[in-house]
C-alpha cells in the first residue's frame, strides 16, 4: 500500500486526484495540504470523496504527524517548489503536476534528489495523449524545420506558455537546427503578435473560460502542413498519468522530468 498526501485537494486537479486515489486498492490517502481548513477531514466537504484524511495548512506539521510515501503536488509553482524541497528533506517522494519552475529551480531539485537518492517525478502534463503528442512532434521535427506551437487553457491558469508547450519546444530543439522563421524583414505592428520566440519557433498561448488543456503543433513545408493536436476535455484525463507517476516514483532514486521518460 502506497501512502499518499495530496497538496491542493480542493482544486480541480486535486479533487480529481482524490477521486482517483479512492478507487485504487493499492493507494491510501493519509493527509492533505491546504492553506485553509486545517483540522478538517476530506469527508467534511460535499464535493470531495468520503475519506478520513485530515487537512493541514503547514507542510512540516503534516509530515511530522503522518507517515507517507508520496506527495502529489497540484498547487502553484511557488508552493510546488517549496513542497518538493521539503518532501525531499523528509524522504517523501514528490509527484508534481505544477508547471512554471525555473531552470535553476529544476537543477536544484535534481541535485537534491540525487543527493538524497529519492525519486521525484515532475510532469508538465499527466495526460498520456499529450505525452504522445509531444513525442510525435519531436519525431516530426526531424523532417519539418518550420513549426509553431499553439496552446489553449482555461483562464485560471497562472503560467504562460504552459509547461507542456515549453516541454514540446525543448524536445523539438533537441532535433531541430536553430532557424528564424517567417520573413527576414517581418515587423510586429502590435507587440507580441507573433508570439514567444524559442530558437526561432513561435509559441502562442490562449486563455479562455470553457477550455481545459489543448495544444496543437503545426509544421509547415513546401505545399503541405502537418498538425499534431491533443485535447483534454476533462481533468479525469490526467489521472492515468498521475497513477503511473506514483507507481514509478517509488522505484526511482533520481528526478525525472516529463512523463514520457516513464513510458516504455
Amino acid at each position: 500500500m502506497t501512502r499518499v498526501i495530496v497538496a491542493g485537494p480542493r482544486g480541480k486537479m486535486g479533487s480529481e486526484a482524490l477521486r482517483m486515489i479512492e478507487k485504487q486498492e493499492d493507494l491510501e490517502l493519509v493527509a492533505c495540504l491546504d492553506h485553509k481548513y486545517a483540522g478538517s477531514q476530506v469527508k467534511d466537504f460535499d464535493e470531495l470523496p468520503h475519506l478520513d484524511a485530515t487537512f493541514y495548512d503547514d507542510i512540516q506539521t503534516c509530515f511530522n504527524a503522518v507517515s507517507a510515501d508520496v506527495l502529489v503536488d497540484l498547487t502553484t509553482p511557488e508552493y510546488g517548489y517549496i513542497h518538493t524541497k521539503t518532501a525531499l528533506e523528509y524522504g517523501i517522494r514528490p509527484v508534481v503536476g505544477t508547471t512554471g519552475f525555473t531552470d535553476e529551480q529544476l537543477q536544484e531539485l535534481t541535485d537534491m534528489a540525487e543527493d538524497k537518492e529519492t525519486g521525484v517525478v515532475i510532469a508538465p502534463n499527466f495526460a498520456l495523449g499529450a505525452v504522445l503528442m509531444m513525442q510525435f512532434a519531436k519525431w516530426a521535427a526531424k523532417y519539418f524545420q518550420d513549426v509553431e506551437i499553439i496552446e489553449k487553457h482555461h483562464d485560471k491558469k497562472l503560467d504562460a506558455p504552459s509547461g507542456t508547450a515549453a516541454k514540446t519546444a525543448q524536445l523539438i530543439q533537441d532535433v531541430r537546427e536553430t532557424k528564424k522563421q517567417g520573413h527576414p524583414d517581418e515587423k510586429e505592428t502590435i507587440m507580441g503578435a507573433r508570439g514567444a520566440d524559442i530558437d526561432g519557433m513561435k509559441i502562442h498561448s490562449m486563455r479562455l473560460p470553457g477550455l481545459v488543456a489543448h495544444q496543437e503543433v503545426v509544421f509547415g513545408s513546401n505545399g503541405e502542413n502537418l498538425t499534431i493536436k491533443h485535447d483534454s476535455f476533462h481533468r479525469e484525463s490526467f489521472m492515468t498519468g498521475v497513477k503511473l507517476a506514483i507507481d514509478h516514483v517509488m522505484k526511482l532514486d533520481i528526478l525525472v522530468y516529463g512523463l514520457e521518460n516513464l513510458l516504455e
